[in-house]
């Protein structure tokens, strides 16, 4: 059935005053949850002092996010905004040339920040890569990639290479592994564009002008060799309308997000709490629920943000960069789940138009294999892989299945708002699906482990039921939204025809 199909106004009103309301119960009782325990033994390594004219401790368990905000914020500030005077500069004067300053103020921060040995070893790799794909061979591009990427993430080679980068501060293993890893996925995404130009190759300096883009090269996110060699090479460089303003409510947006997660964790512990399962358990399905959804939620906009910030930087660069992950909230499909640059080379690659049962499999299976190697090797990632290749390829089936007879003959003869509202069921089922599988890598396995039992087991039916309908309404209001943006697609595109 269309993504067009309507369902009437009360009802979807209905469904957004039932979302509403289920937010801000389970929200209230986490909110309890994180006073109750805001002096507790347990929780002393992860909630620190805050805001002591309110009272409030701060949820500091997540060191990353504290480090980019606190120790790192000014000198994260400072790389930057070196990087947008010098390219600004140098796009008004010599534009042909930009690439290249970027390149260079890019190396002297890596060697800055890391250390010469550290670009030394990032060096190696990018001509070993380069010389592997001088034989135009994409077979020999993935398996010296991967190769290389292993030596990274697979020990004892990791700590080998990372023996060598002396000195020590806080955000050094995640600048090592982050500017590594992105490094390799960058050059295998060159040596397998080179081998499909069809005469000649892309020269050394080329590589060496996409890897150290320093916007991009420890956290991503990777743009494709040929599409940021295509546009960083154009001289004209020209401003969409209100391009500049777009910019400037992005980086704003991005601002606000900062300061509204500064907020949520002063009066919301959601990555402390979770810690003790003991505490946990006493916490009602609602709570877990909550906590459960609010972690991917919070694993979201720290990407966005992320993501927000390198992407506003490269568009005043004049480059049009990948958009960020779509948020967790609007995902009830695993085929809609982010894998990066395994997508693009790996799993539309093999899966072709993603249809055929036996061709999904092996997509998926190689898909997972590949970044479960960019994550780096361990139980936990081992598990949330299989979970999430299991999913993927569960989804297409469910959909094969009820493409059969009798089921086709039954939805034909359903109106289409009934179907959108069928389909909205299991689209909820899913929904839950990918929290659970995915918590399991942003948490731990104990605590999916508990969630899940709460929710399935001694949750049900009331528990089950209840989060099931309110997780429906959601999926409801997310199509909703999907149908308004694909009839505003369609408008924009019959403007353009005449």
């Amino acid at each position: 059935m269309g993504v067009k199909t309507m369902l009437p106004s009360y009802e979807l009103g209905f469904y957004a005053l039932a979302v509403t309301c289920a937010v801000v119960y389970s929200g209230s009782e986490i909110f309890q949850a994180s006073r109750d325990s805001m002096n507790k033994k347990a929780f002393r390594d992860g909630i620190k002092p805050g805001w002591h004219y309110f009272g409030r401790k701060m949820d500091v368990a997540d060191f990353e996010w504290v480090m980019w905000f606190t120790s790192f914020r000014n000198v994260i500030i400072f790389t930057l905004s070196g990087h947008v005077l010098f390219g600004k500069i140098c796009s008004m004067t010599l534009p042909q040339h930009r690439a290249v300053v970027y390149m260079l103020y890019g190396i002297l921060a890596v060697q800055g920040s890391m250390g010469l040995v550290y670009l030394m070893i990032i060096l190696s790799h990018c001509l070993v890569l380069y010389s592997v794909a001088l034989a135009k061979q994409k077979w020999l591009c993935y398996v010296a990639g991967l190769c290389c990427l292993a030596s990274f993430k697979v020990e004892p080679f990791s700590s080998w290479q990372s023996g060598f980068v002396t000195g020590a501060f806080d955000l050094q293993d995640v600048l090592f592994y982050g500017g590594s890893g992105f490094t390799i996925m960058r050059c295998m995404s060159f040596a397998l564009e080179s081998c499909e130009k069809k005469e000649g190759i892309y020269s050394v300096f080329d590589l060496l002008k996409y890897n150290f883009y320093l916007p991009f090269f420890f956290f991503g996110p990777v743009m494709t060799f040929d599409q940021y060699h295509a546009q960083v090479s154009t001289r004209e460089l020209r401003r969409k309308d209100d391009e500049m303003r777009n910019i400037r409510v992005h980086a704003l947006l991005h601002v606000g997000a900062i300061i509204a997660v500064d907020i949520f964790f002063h009066f919301f512990y959601i990555l402390t709490l979770p810690t003790d399962l003991k505490f946990m358990n006493r916490l009602s399905d609602w709570s877990l629920a909550g906590l459960a959804y609010s972690n991917l939620v919070y694993d979201w906009v720290k990407a966005a943000v992320m993501f927000g910030v390198i992407n506003t930087i490269a568009r005043l660069d004049h480059l049009e960069p990948p958009q960020p992950p779509k948020c967790i909230t609007m995902l009830y499909v695993f085929a809609e789940t982010p894998l990066s640059l395994a997508f693009r080379y790996v799993y539309d690659h093999i899966g072709e138009n993603h249809d055929n049962i036996m061709k999904e499999l092996m997509a998926t299976i190689a898909t997972f294999a590949v970044t479960t190697l960019w994550l780096g090797p361990c139980e936990i990632v081992y598990i949330w892989s299989v979970f999430n290749c299991f999913g993927l390829n569960f989804e297409l089936w469910v959909q094969k299945f009820f493409q059969q007879e009798p089921f086709a003959k039954l939805e034909a003869k359903m109106s289409e708002a009934m179907s959108r509202r069928i389909r909205a069921l299991f689209g909820a089922a899913n929904f839950w699906a990918i929290v659970l599988y995915n918590i399991l890598a942003l948490n731990s396995l104990e605590f999916a482990m508990l969630v899940t039992k709460r929710l399935l087991l001694t949750g049900f039916p009331v528990s089950t039921l209840s989060i099931w309908f309110v997780t429906y309404c959601g999926v409801q209001l997310i199509k909703e939204r999907e149908r308004i943006l694909a009839i505003e697609e369609e408008t924009c595109d019959k403007a353009k025809v005449e």
